[in-house]
């Protein structure tokens, strides 16, 4: 018990002299490093907890900092999403793009009856050019997609009948002169009573029988296409065209033997052609003579008008035949080309439309580049009813707007890139 006593006393002894000898490194210690950091000596604790401090204020700075350059990105991104489907041009490069401006306005839609059709000659302004008269070809001037005008000779045929018949004109001829002279001789007797009446008569009936057989044999030379007059030989028979044309046939070579059975050219107008179609008979209440008709082949598109709707009802193809008029003085239609029809019956007066080339599907929906000061603005609108050429607008756009047409492929690859490198 003594013992315990004695252990208790040294362990508050120990404690005692513990907390004295912190207090005092307290007092003596502290302001000795104080003085020290004053001096600028040595790297004491509260230094190091100002630098802390600072770096941790620094650090708080820097991430203000990142935050108000990822609130600058975040306006740059606004910007760019602002000009998205914005495309810019100068006149310049809008004339290289082949892009045209139309612009918006009312306009209608038509009903129209689609047939197919092929394109062919016009039967008025194509020909078949043959020999008048059997010979042997000695000259061929015109090939095949030679242009030739009316009255061009295009070959040379020497024939024995044109000479036969040249010769008996030039006979008959000879012969009215000397019947003429005998009848004035017999007049000029018979009015002295030197003659009688009955030779001044005979000598007048002689004279008009020549002048009748001069007649004939000359309509007999023209029937044969012989000109006279112009140096031409009298055994050459002059194949010419009968119109302007082009020659789309030939059918003879040097030296070959012809006669009037013969096809030696086909010469055709081609200014004018016709679309030959069949309208089936449901259709055939709604289809009129003089209705335009919109002929689209596989690179181009015209209008035409329907001249010619057959009465009667062919009984193998079940449908009437139908001839539309189609000018063509480019020559970029081809007769025998296969083209497809659309004729205008009706029309219906719609609000605002545009043409079917300003429309681009992007996304799975409906878009227009509308023009803006600096270029095009890619827009997206409501489409409502349409045809062959036009479609109606419900909303996006308004009268007056210019949109793009033609070549509008060009402006909707440039908007997908666009898209793209802003989307990377």
């Amino acid at each position: 018990m003594k013992q315990k006593n004695i252990k208790s006393i040294l362990l508050i002894g120990a404690g005692i002299m513990a907390i004295s000898g912190a207090f005092a490194w307290h007092e003596i210690v502290k302001p000795s490093l104080a003085a020290t950091a004053e001096h600028g000596d040595g790297h004491g604790h509260e230094e190091g907890e100002e630098s802390h401090d600072a770096k941790k204020e620094e650090h708080g700075h820097g991430h203000k900092k990142e935050e108000k350059g990822h609130d600058d990105h975040g306006e740059g991104e606004e910007a760019e999403e602002h000009e998205e489907g914005g495309l810019k041009l100068t006149p310049e490069q809008l004339s290289a793009s082949g892009v045209k401006i139309f612009e918006v306005k009312k306009g209608s839609l038509s009903h129209e009856v689609s047939v197919p059709g092929r394109i062919i000659s016009d039967a008025d302004r194509i020909a078949q050019i043959v020999p008048k008269v059997s010979g042997v070809v000695i000259e061929a001037s015109k090939n095949l997609g030679d242009t030739v005008k009316k009255g061009e000779v295009m070959a040379l045929i020497e024939s024995r009948e044109m000479a036969e018949a040249v010769a008996e004109h030039q006979a008959a001829s000879r012969a009215v002169e000397l019947a003429k002279t005998t009848y004035n001789r017999e007049k000029t007797l018979w009015e002295k009573k030197v003659t009688a009446e009955q030779d001044y008569l005979a000598a007048k009936n002689e004279w008009h029988e020549a002048q009748i057989n001069v007649d004939l044999t000359k309509q007999k030379l023209e029937t044969l296409g012989h000109t006279s007059g112009k140096g031409t030989p009298s055994r050459y028979h002059e194949l010419k065209s009968p119109l302007d044309g082009v020659v789309i046939e030939r059918e003879l070579t040097l030296g070959e033997a012809v006669d009037t059975s013969h096809k030696a050219f086909t010469v055709a107008d081609l200014s004018v052609l016709w679309v030959e179609t069949a309208i089936a008979p449901d259709d055939l209440p709604f289809v009129k003579e003089g209705q335009e008709a919109i002929v689209q082949g596989a690179d181009r598109k015209d209008t035409g008008k329907l001249i010619f709707v057959s009465p009667v009802i062919h009984p193998d193809t079940r449908s009437a035949k139908a001839i539309i008029e189609l000018a063509n003085p480019e020559g970029k239609w081809r007769s025998g080309d296969y083209a497809t029809a659309l004729i205008v019956t009706d029309t219906q007066e719609v609000g605002v439309v545009v043409p079917n080339e300003a429309i681009q599907t992007m996304e799975g929906k409906p878009h227009v580049f509308v023009k803006t000061p600096d270029g095009f603005e890619k827009r997206e609108v409501s489409a409502g009813k349409s045809d062959s050429q036009h479609v109606e607008i419900l909303s996006g756009l308004q009268f007056g707007e210019n949109v793009a047409i033609g070549n509008t492929f060009t402006l909707k690859a440039e908007a997908g890139k666009s898209e793209a490198e802003h989307a990377h």
